[in-house]
């Protein structure tokens, strides 16, 4: 990884490079915990920081952009001349993009109005560890991670994504491009996506961002899926066409878990056991073979909390998963066919005890209209009414709202009054 570098060492480096600073972002403040056993929860020093792609860049002394939705390749034809030609600026008012912080609340709006025209958000941002400016590294081995969501405005088609990624700690930050994570650089997931900008450069090369991703929580208010995504290398890896998709570096399918899709079609919805009209707390947990954060990851567990009730995980009623109420590698074998050749379990464990960055998002979908989440098999949901347009017209609205997030030992993050099982 890159050296790490303090914000004000950041602002007073030359601009002369594609992440070479100008006005400071404004890193709404997010208070998280980390939780002990015997220790109560401590309140985290964190806020929150927007994609890359969200941010100005722009050439340098002059508001001509280097980067509307591509890179300007008269200004970045490569990476040196990019460096030499172009400055980033930070976001200013996050509202812009559907973003309110309040305290340990976190509320994003897939549309906004402004001056009377909807405008489409689908932000995503990343929890930042304020004294180093470096993405929050969360190591959830033989831990668990807990945060209460209102998901009660998402409607069919739409994806409140809260999840870990094993990107570099530092978004790429160097002497040459000092910008970094303080401006949500660096993103990768495992599903290899190419973008403008690959670990802090210009991607010239066309790459892939490909690096171990644990999808804790992909939800609407009709559906929801749990889901590991193993990658055979640590870190941030640069996919070629010839090593991206199917049979690549990543398992892109992953091993999910969705109580509708294993047979419990009242389990989790309006007026479900898990009453999505109302907020909740999610807990889950990374067990371990030997229930040490040194062992194997052996078992991805489940709990919700609601109304003061602990509310056990949905107990699958369909073949060939019946009586399966979490993640194992025997679930992943029968659940997904490419899991085992990326690691399984022991390879997410290994990114988990390496430590993550976490990761918020909002997004519908132009292409499937996310029916793998919430239609046929997987949801309630028909096959078009998570048409974006439809979105759009039927619930401007919709939201997600993540707070109280915790992590730390297991049974450490959550209290209850009632006991569901």
């Amino acid at each position: 990884m890159a050296g790490t570098l303090a914000l004000s060492t950041l602002l007073v480096l030359p601009l002369v490079s594609a992440q070479a600073v100008g006005i400071p972002d404004a890193h709404p403040q997010l208070v998280t915990y980390k939780c002990k056993a015997n220790g109560g929860c401590q309140a985290q020093d964190t806020s929150v920081v927007i994609d890359f792609t969200f941010h100005s860049v722009h050439e340098k002394n002059s508001s001509t952009s280097c980067y509307n939705g591509s890179v300007d390749t008269s200004l970045c034809p490569d990476t040196e001349m990019c460096t030499q030609n172009c400055v980033v600026d930070g976001a200013a008012n996050y509202t812009e993009f559907g973003v309110t912080v309040a305290g340990s609340s976190l509320t994003m709006h897939q549309y906004m109005t402004v001056k009377g025209e909807t405008e489409v958000t689908s932000s995503r941002l990343y929890l930042l560890d304020n004294a180093s400016q470096n993405y929050a590294k969360l190591q959830l081995l033989n831990q668990e991670f807990a945060f209460d969501v209102d998901v009660s405005t998402l409607v069919c088609g739409m994806n409140g994504a809260l999840y870990l990624s094993e990107m570099d700690l530092t978004g790429g930050r160097s002497t040459s491009s000092p910008a970094g994570a303080a401006y949500g650089a660096g993103y990768c997931d495992a599903q290899c996506p190419k973008q403008a900008w690959f670990n802090g450069a210009v991607n010239t090369q066309d790459l892939g961002a490909c690096c171990n991703e644990m999808d804790i929580w992909e939800a609407n208010a009709l559906s929801t899926q749990l889901t590991p995504h193993p990658c055979t290398k640590p870190g941030i890896y640069g996919c070629s066409s010839d090593d991206c998709g199917s049979n690549g570096v990543c398992e892109e399918s992953g091993c999910g878990f969705n109580p509708y899709g294993l047979g419990l079609h009242n389990y989790y919805g309006y007026g479900g056991r898990i009453d999505t009209s109302k907020p909740f707390t999610v807990v889950t947990q990374f067990l371990t073979n030997d229930n040490t954060t040194t062992g194997t990851l052996s078992e991805i567990r489940r709990l919700y909390v609601q109304n003061g009730t602990v509310i056990q995980n949905a107990v699958a009623t369909v073949a060939p998963f019946v009586g399966t109420d979490s993640i194992t590698d025997k679930y992943c074998a029968n659940a997904d066919s490419g899991f085992a050749s990326r690691g399984g379990l022991k390879t997410s464990g290994e990114a988990l005890d390496r430590g993550m960055t976490l990761v918020f998002s909002i997004w519908n979908d132009n292409s499937q209209f996310m029916n793998w989440l919430d239609s046929g098999n997987a949801g309630p949901c028909n096959s078009t009414e998570g048409n974006p347009s439809i979105i759009e017209q039927t619930a401007p609205y919709t939201s997600v709202t993540f707070s109280n997030i915790k992590w730390g030992d297991i049974g450490s993050t959550y209290k209850s009054t009632r006991r569901a099982w």
